[in-house]
């Protein structure tokens, strides 16, 4: 145990002295960070002011196509040719042309100047008041009072409530789209780790250090001594980036979602208001937060995850992917003399890992699936398909039996790679084949 220690020492000081390490320790909190508030930015709407000149020349809507606290629009009975080139000399952001023969659905009857792009945001909500103001007055043309038709639209929304084997029920907000990005994570550190493991014993291999260390320490220990190093370099370094991006997000929250949370609040406290009263509240009294809905959903799905049981089992995942692909890069960095060799070896295993990446998109769609189920059970796939679900929630008995699976196929590939790396190791200028690798398996 002495030796491996060492072998485990040596390892750890090698990889913490990186400066590739240190500079991915310090970048990956500042990725992770940096989507999440991009997902927050992405999720509120434009708020570009905007200065809309109308020219109706339809006459048909006047009065009826109205602003809000960032678009003002005010209407114009001026040439169009005028209007176009001095708009923006008179302080308007654009000009909103609306042709004669709007009613009647002629080519470009409606048509937007502007030097600055007003955005898509601006575009839809002035596109959604134009066509509902046509069907309305269609309807009304026909005889059809547009309130009935309104008032026959009924919006639905599913909750999702999850039955336990007790019976009790919990209402679900998953968010897919980080079981996934989890997932991904995942994808990415095991196939990280697992190279660095295989560069180290070919490169060991290559400059023949391999047979100083050898003549002291049995092949098998020097193989689970860099395998169990880099675990625990790996840990180290999800630790620290855990806590730097606990304290990125943190100050993220407190600065840019203050005001949001405390509308978030308002929100649910107005909706409890409605469920309990029903159609006794005043609604003209309550505060619209119609362009927040979004992200209100994305904040909810945020503060429902359970961080402790991600963190858990993505560290569990991590040491049991990682050990069980990284004997398996062991035994094929001892039996190869360069990385171009190792091509038909490392090929099936990044084919595995790429399956498993695959699988876990389907989480986001259809997260019970059979294919997702074996996925996260079979120890090839489940560290990135299992991390996927996370977030949808997965029975305790199914993460125990998944966990189980992965440690024993690990003392199994542990003691397969070990039979390849004690041959490989010592071998030189022969080009390794299956068959050959096939025969070190049951060399004693």
């Amino acid at each position: 145990m002495r030796k491996i220690r060492l072998i485990i020492g040596r390892e750890i000081k090698s990889k913490l002295t990186n400066k590739t390490f240190i500079i991915m320790t310090i970048l990956a909190p500042l990725l992770i960070t940096g989507f999440l508030a991009f997902m927050i930015k992405m999720s509120q709407s434009e708020k570009t002011e905007q200065n809309v000149l109308v020219i109706d020349d339809s006459k048909l809507f006047k009065d009826k196509l109205s602003g809000n606290d960032y678009i003002t629009l005010s209407y114009s009975n001026q040439d169009l040719k005028n209007a176009v080139s001095e708009f923006s000399q008179k302080g308007y952001s654009c000009v909103l042309w609306i042709s004669p023969t709007i009613i009647e659905g002629g080519a470009g009857a409606i048509k937007l100047f502007y030097k600055k792009s007003p955005g898509f945001g601006f575009q839809t909500f002035i596109k959604d008041q134009l066509e509902k103001i046509i069907y309305e007055n269609k309807l009304k043309a026909n005889n059809i009072d547009p309130k009935i038709i309104s008032n026959s639209k009924q919006n639905v929304k599913l909750i999702l409530e999850k039955v336990n084997d007790k019976g009790n029920t919990e209402e679900q907000s998953s968010f897919a789209l980080f079981g996934f990005l989890t997932g991904a994570l995942m994808f990415f550190f095991i196939s990280m780790y697992g190279m660095m493991v295989f560069r180290s014993v070919m490169e060991e291999k290559t400059n023949r250090i391999v047979e100083l260390i050898v003549s002291s320490v049995k092949p098998f220990e020097l193989m689970l001594g860099k395998i169990i190093g880099v675990a625990v370099l790996g840990t180290i370094q999800f630790i620290i980036m855990g806590l730097i991006t606990f304290i990125l997000t943190t100050a993220l929250s407190a600065i840019f979602l203050k005001d949001i949370s405390s509308q978030l609040k308002v929100f649910e406290t107005q909706q409890e208001l409605v469920k309990k009263n029903g159609t006794n509240v005043d609604f003209s009294e309550l505060e619209k937060f119609d362009d927040k809905l979004e992200l209100f959903d994305l904040l909810k799905k945020i503060q429902k995850i359970d961080y402790l049981e991600v963190i858990i089992c993505f560290i569990l995942y991590f040491i049991g992917g990682y050990l069980f692909y990284s004997s398996l890069m062991a035994a094929i960095g001892s039996a190869v003399d360069s990385e171009s060799d190792s091509q038909q070896f490392t090929t099936p295993i990044m084919i595995s890992l790429m399956v498993g990446y695959f699988i876990a998109s389907k989480t986001m769609l259809d997260p019970d699936s059979t294919i997702v189920f074996w996925g996260s059970i079979i120890p090839f796939t489940s560290p990135i398909v299992m991390m996927s679900r996370i977030t949808n929630g997965v029975p305790l008995w199914e993460l125990a039996l998944s966990l189980s699976v992965l440690y024993i196929s690990f003392v199994f590939t542990t003691w397969l790679a070990g039979k390849i790396y004690r041959t490989g190791i010592l071998m030189y200028g022969k080009k390794t084949s299956w068959k050959e690798i096939g025969k070190w398996l049951f060399y004693k």
